[in-house]
């Protein structure tokens, strides 16, 4: 099951600005997994998790076909 994955601001500078798409991601934390050992230096980025739109705290399921969004820390003004 395909996951596309897309990051904003400074993570960009590690993933790239193209969507990554990984597959045999059953859950959010197996894909957090895989990304790390792609791209080592996300271990350490501050962000928060966001599937299809809506932001999850904890592991959750992904069914597929799912939009993970990766969101660095942001100030409002």
């Amino acid at each position: 099951m395909p996951v596309q994955v897309i990051v904003f601001g400074q993570l960009t500078d590690i993933l790239g600005h193209q969507p990554v798409t990984m597959d045999d991601a059953p859950d959010t934390s197996t894909l957090i997994q895989q990304l790390n050992q792609r791209y080592p230096a996300l271990v350490n980025a501050p962000y928060i998790i966001a599937v299809d739109k809506k932001i999850v705290t904890g592991n959750t399921a992904l069914t597929g076909n799912n939009t993970v969004a990766l969101l660095p820390p942001f100030a409002g003004g």
